[in-house]
């Protein structure tokens, strides 16, 4: 994609509220399409009703690239990642970002706001949006990834609050 303009969408959990907010700005600054899946606020707001619907847009696409955020990365990744034909990476510097889009054609890509500093999450952004996938080799590779999707996406049970009860699962703190 180069340096050209790139639809981007954008969206994080609470925690990732502030590098969201100076990201999508920086994005704007240098010429791209951006849309902001929220939260438009600070306030308490749970990874997987931002991530989801991002990556749906991204799928469905409506946008070029998607970029999540919360405090590690991991929840918004996850969460982007459930939906069919969507390829989060969790990246924490520009070579990882770039090879993500280089080698397994990634087209979301997830940060952690508490592990990578604006200024450094700012050359990851950059590195994932400057990249190309490079076909060739690569294109076996993510067909076994599409093979494995596949096979799993009709099979998972949904996990609801009772489920998790049921398993023991300890309560988590409400700002995690």
């Amino acid at each position: 994609m180069g340096q050209q303009h790139v639809r981007i969408a954008i969206g994080s959990d609470h925690a990732g509220f502030e590098l969201k907010e100076r990201l999508r700005d920086r994005l704007i600054d240098q010429g791209h399409s951006v849309r902001d899946f929220g939260p438009t606020v600070p306030d308490p707001t749970d990874y997987a009703d931002i991530a989801a619907p991002l990556a749906e847009a991204v799928v469905d696409g409506q946008h070029q690239l998607g970029i999540v955020v919360c405090s590690n990365g991991v929840g918004v990744s996850i969460a982007a990642n459930k939906v069919r034909g969507a390829r989060a990476a969790l990246c924490t510097d520009p070579w990882s970002a770039r090879r993500s889009r280089e080698h397994t054609d990634c087209n979301i890509l997830a940060l952690g706001s508490y592990v990578t500093g604006h200024a450094l999450a700012g050359e990851v952004v950059d590195a994932f949006i400057e990249a190309e996938f490079e076909g060739g080799r690569h294109v076996r590779r993510l067909a076994k990834l599409a093979a494995v999707e596949a096979k799993h996406s009709d099979v998972a049970e949904p996990i609801t609050e009772s489920v998790i009860e049921e398993r023991g699962t300890p309560e988590l703190s409400p700002m995690a």
